[in-house]
């Protein structure tokens, strides 16, 4: 069922203008309001007026919703029956509604005003009608009125505002100030106690913010680049950009690379919003193209154009670790000194399973180990600290040897020269279990002390007590010992040194060094989502979700993907301790908990500041890491 609607309105010259729609409905609405199916813009009817309804293939029905009614082949009625095949006129208002049958069964209704639109007025026009034209100013003057008022309340008035302040301007900034209309809104919250000090940042009249009035207290920053280089890193911008450049230097803002290219202020009372992608992506969309020699990949979106992502990975373990960055296209190994084999201790059905089954009580396990009972993370949840031995490990992989009086011996982790020396003095210090048959008052016969008797035995493993400690020492150290199945140990006389010695462990809690990850946001995810651990073998697998994992929830600022990021969620263009930037409803603290425990350890150290710079950021890792940020990396 569906009705063929024809509106029908005549030019200046009297020539018919037909427009037809077809409607597949069983009913339409018809009145004055817009919404309805058939709208009749006449004062006459009611907003809502009427309904046409299709009863069957014979016969549409027309009732009125309201007590106005319509004509009816002259008729004034509420409701009619009518066969479309006999055809009927119906009048609402100042219009004439024609009811035929098309040759393909479809009811056809041909619409035509035929009077004035209102009774009241004989204006043919309806938008004479409804215009309130004669009321108002013409269009000029109007005009000329408004861009006056215009220059009187944002140019005249505040010049004056200005030009008339005290020296040392104490006016109260919540009262109505001339000059204040130039402001575009609130400073942020870093800024708000230079609200109403405009100068501080303004400090000449009509001269953009130049970035020695921002380094009079933002020093501690670096720049990202010399300027010459910037430039030719820059894409050349197309006429537009050219126009907009001399427009913008004629007005006095400062050449491009300054501060407030990317800080913009004046946009909100909260956090300071983040630098746009495009700021970026000017230079680095492009930035192979010009740098031949930058070691930087293009990176013009975080969806569709990024370069796989670099980890700092140590090559060599050891005392003094090499490091070295590697793309996770070629799969790097990372060498810590440790093994451990991640699916043996996640699997469900092996024999870990059932020792966490064992110890579910006392320690909180399931039914088998998950990454929780393991790593723990950093005080503001950001990162992982590195694994403890006496908090994550030892409830399975006990270092005891002895108890006296209720209280366990360990050996001490982490010194094997202790080791030794502990286990040394337990030997010496103790004697074999006394045979009840040696009590005091046992009589003994001659025989007992003949060699394979019970006393010539005793006594020679009291003699030999001592030289057992060399046996449980190389028990430990070898295959199947306490430090032997998770740390690579060396034998003495290897390489001329003199005891046993245990690799070093180095732990990073931070691979990407050129990059921001906040583990706390995406607690709603299950580790083994980014992180393949049930199913590695080896410890020196570097289990680090690369691109295509992050974008299976991250595009490009303007991507329609569940989480569009740009990119200053996840790089800082100046080096900084926390993160580049974050929403305030999560924004990360810095927190003595997300540093090394160990910071002066061997083969790390602090990177200085260049010259100049002062930069904020304590960078504790390899010394090359220092160059963080350079468009030369």
């Amino acid at each position: 069922m569906s009705f063929l609607v024809r509106q029908i309105s005549l030019t200046a010259d009297g020539r018919e203008i037909v427009r037809a729609a077809t409607l597949s409905k069983p009913q339409l609405s018809l009145g004055r309001a817009a919404e309805n199916d058939i709208h009749l813009p006449d004062l006459a009817l009611e907003p809502n007026h009427a309904r046409i309804e299709q009863v069957d293939d014979r016969t549409i029905r027309v009732r009125a919703t309201g007590t106005l009614g319509f004509d009816l082949d002259g008729r004034t009625v509420l409701r009619a029956e009518i066969d479309p095949a006999k055809g009927a006129e119906l009048r609402f208002g100042g219009h004439r509604i024609t009811v035929s049958r098309g040759d393909d069964g479809a009811t056809i209704l041909s619409i035509r005003r035929v009077d004035a639109v209102s009774e009241a007025s004989e204006e043919k026009e309806e938008s004479r009608v409804f215009s309130l034209r004669g009321l108002l100013l013409g269009k000029r003057l109007t005009a000329w009125g408004l861009a006056l008022a215009i220059l009187i309340g944002f140019l005249a008035i505040p010049i004056w505002s200005y030009a008339s302040r005290p020296a040392n301007d104490t006016r109260n900034i919540y009262r109505m100030m001339g000059d204040k209309s130039w402001s575009s809104g609130p400073l942020s919250q870093a800024h708000h106690a230079l609200e109403g000090r405009c100068e501080t940042c303004h400090q000449k009249a009509f001269v953009s913010v130049r970035d020695s009035a921002c380094q009079t207290c933002h020093k501690n920053v670096h720049d990202h680049a010399p300027a010459a280089r910037i430039a030719m890193a820059r894409a050349q911008p197309g006429l537009g950009g050219q126009f907009l450049g001399h427009v913008a230097a004629a007005f006095g803002k400062p050449p491009e690379g300054a501060c407030v290219d990317c800080h913009r202020e004046h946009e909100g009372a909260g956090p300071m919003q983040p630098a746009p992608q495009a700021f970026c992506t000017d230079c680095h969309g492009t930035l192979k193209d010009r740098l031949k020699d930058s070691k930087l990949g293009n990176a013009e979106d975080f969806g569709t154009s990024h370069p796989q992502f670099s980890a700092l990975v140590q090559t060599l373990p050891g005392k003094h670790p090499r490091f070295s960055r590697a793309s996770l296209d070629t799969k790097p190994l990372d060498d810590s000194g440790l093994k451990f084999p991640h699916d043996i201790h996640l699997s469900a059905t092996g024999g870990v399973a059932k020792m966490a089954r064992t110890m579910k009580a006392q320690y909180g396990f399931g039914d088998a180990l998950a990454c929780k009972d393991c790593h723990k993370p950093t005080a503001d949840g950001t990162r992982f600290l590195p694994v403890n031995m006496e908090r994550d490990c030892q409830m399975c992989h006990s270092l005891a040897f002895e108890t006296i009086g209720g209280t366990m011996r360990t050996l001490r982790h982490g010194q094997p020269d202790q080791v030794v020396a502990d286990l040394r003095a337990y030997y010496r210090s103790t004697g074999p279990a006394r045979p009840v048959a040696l009590g005091g008052m046992t009589r003994r016969r001659p025989g007992d002390y003949a060699q394979g008797q019970l006393y010539h035995a005793w006594f020679g493993a009291v003699a030999a007590r001592p030289s057992r400690a060399d046996e449980a020492i190389r028990a430990v150290f070898s295959r199947g010992g306490a430090c032997y199945d998770c740390h690579t140990v060396t034998a003495p006389g290897t390489n001329g040194q003199p005891s046993w010695q245990v690799l070093a462990v180095h732990q990073p809690m931070r691979y990407m060094m050129n990059g921001w990850f906040d583990h706390a946001a995406h607690r709603t995810e299950k580790c083994e989502s980014c992180h393949a651990a049930p199913k590695s073998h080896d410890a020196k697998q570097l289990l680090l979700p690369g691109l295509d994992s992050c974008r299976t929830c991250h595009g490009g600022e303007k991507s329609k993907a569940d989480v569009p990021s740009g990119c200053a969620m996840c790089h800082s263009y100046h080096s900084g301790e926390g993160a580049p930037w974050a929403p305030a409803a999560r924004s990360t603290k810095k927190d003595e908990a997300d540093r090394p425990k160990e910071l002066d350890r061997p083969g790390l150290q602090r990177v200085p500041a260049k010259a100049g710079t002062q930069s904020s950021r304590q960078n504790w890792g390899p010394a090359f890491v220092g160059t963080r940020g350079r468009l030369d990396t």
